[in-house]
This record gives C-alpha cells, structure tokens and sequence, in this order.
C-alpha cells in the first residue's frame, strides 16, 4: 500500500524511476528539484567515465595511435542483454577477462535488461556489433529486422557457452600465423653465361621438389649468402619446366642475382599458415631446448 515516508531497515517499492538501478545503488532524497538534476547529472557523468573505461580496458591514446598505424587494432562489438542486471553484469565481467592476443579485444557498446529491442538493432547495425541475448529473446518484428540488416543475434543460457564462442571469434580475428617450410636443397655443379638470362645454375637437386617461382636462398659453406631470392627460370636439358625432383639435373635461373659459385647450395623454401596453437607450443618447446 501507498505510504508517505520509510525508516531505517523498513524494505519498500520503489515506483516512477526514470531508469534500472543496480543492485547497491544508493537512493537519495533532495530537498527540490533542482538539487536532485545535479545529482543526478553527476551521477550520470561518473557512470559514463566509468563505464568507458571498463569497456576500453586499459588502452591509451598513444597505443591506440600505434595500434592503427601497423593495422594491428581488432575489436568485436558487442550488445549484451540479459534478464537481470546481475546475469548481465556476470556476463560482461567474463566477457571482458578473454585475452587472446595484444590488439585484439571485446568493446562492449551497450548493454541493458529486458528483450532485444529495436534500439539494440539499430547500434549493433551502426557500430558492426553482434547481439548477445542471455536468456532474452526478440519479437519476431525484431528478428527480422536484424536478419534484414545483417545483424546477428546470439542466444545463451549459460555464461561458460557465451565465452567460449566469443573467445573462439576473436581467435578468428587474429591474423594468420606462418612458418617457413624448407622443400628442396640444390648443388651447383656448372655455371652457364647468358646474355639473354644472366647467369644460370646448372644444379643437382639433392632432396625434395625445387619448383619455378619458388622462394630462395643461397648458402655457401653453411653460411646465407642472400635471401629473398626467387626461381623465375626452371628447365630440364632445354625444356622449361614446373618442378624437378630429387635426384635429377636442373638448370635454375635467378633472376638479376647472379653472384653464384660451384658448390653453392639453393634452397627451396615457402611460407604455409599453421594453427596458433601449435606455433605457440612449438615455440615454447624450442625456447625450453634452448635453455636446455
């Protein structure tokens, strides 16, 4: 029932608010009108300063600066809504603990209690965001407006499923991992003048498919004497070919690199995307060897 005032410890409801409080937020009585806009700008102004350094983490304006000059900032854009404030800030907060790689990181533009809205739509089709429905759902009116504007909406009921996906996105973000991949190593054993081609290596290929356009490099007593070299010539006798294999005689062309001697080696090499995972591991086992 209506009643005029409240003591100390005497559980009410509370009706008329302008917005959803949090759970512990503090209500304060003004004398007027005027004294509880203040306060209440105030408290709007510390809210929002909070609530964007929450979603920024703890990123300067200088790193920002470095991170889009090399192209290397990666964000994801999310909405969350949930039923409750309290699964909406859970949520978020484990949302926000993903880390899976420095530039690449969650930027939560909006959250809020209650079904997907339209609101909700429009910023996800401003900002590029995904839509994050824990236990909430939108009208059909809704849903196929975000159909219409390429939003997507993702439904959970478990937090622990929401952050596994969403890690599994950002993952996706990352920009492919490559490792080089030796595949033949070839002897000169005759050098060829050409006016026409410069200098052409008339090799044994030792081991694997040394193949035209490949990557290359020369080494000489074990020692890399170039890099970034390329095979732009490739011929068996005088047929111009594809590929030679192990074992048989080749003539190679290099280009304008012409600074080969007998008994130099060529070697063969390409760049193959590899998982990040196994990178890592890999990489962590050789550092370990090393110490070793």
């Amino acid at each position: 029932e209506p009643i005029k005032e409240a003591g100390a410890s005497m559980p009410v409801a509370v009706l008329g608010l302008t917005s959803l409080p949090s759970a512990g937020d503090l209500l304060l009585q003004a004398p007027d009108d005027r004294i509880a806009r203040q306060i209440s700008e105030k408290r709007e102004a510390l809210a929002r300063a909070a609530e964007l350094g929450r979603q920024r983490k703890v990123v300067s304006l200088e790193s920002l600066k470095e991170q889009f000059k090399k192209s290397e900032v990666d964000t994801l854009n999310l909405v969350i809504k949930g039923d409750s404030s309290g699964s909406v800030e859970a949520l978020e907060d484990e949302l926000m603990k993903i880390h899976v790689a420095d530039g690449v990181g969650i930027n939560v533009i909006h959250r809020g209690v209650g079904a997907i809205t339209q609101n909700d739509v429009n910023l996800a089709t401003v900002d590029k965001a995904v839509i994050i429905g824990f236990n909430v759902r939108p009208n059909r009116n809704i849903a196929e407006l975000a159909e219409k504007e390429g939003v997507e909406i993702k439904f959970y009921t478990v937090i622990y499923q929401a952050t596994e996906e969403v890690k599994e996105a950002l993952e996706g973000m990352l920009k492919p991992v490559y490792e080089e991949v030796t595949t033949s190593h070839s002897e000169i054993r005759q050098i060829f003048r050409s006016s026409k081609f410069g200098n052409i290596a008339g090799v044994m290929v030792l081991d694997g498919v040394v193949k035209r356009n490949s990557k290359a490099r020369i080494l000489r007593e074990g020692i890399v004497k170039t890099n970034d070299l390329v095979i732009t010539g490739l011929r068996r006798f005088k047929d111009e070919v594809n590929e030679v294999k192990a074992g048989f005689e080749a003539g190679i062309n290099l280009g304008s690199f012409n600074d080969i001697q007998e008994g130099d080696i060529i070697e063969t090499y390409e760049m193959k995307e590899v998982d990040r995972k196994e990178a890592a591991s890999r990489a962590s086992s050789k550092a370990e060897d090393e110490q070793e």
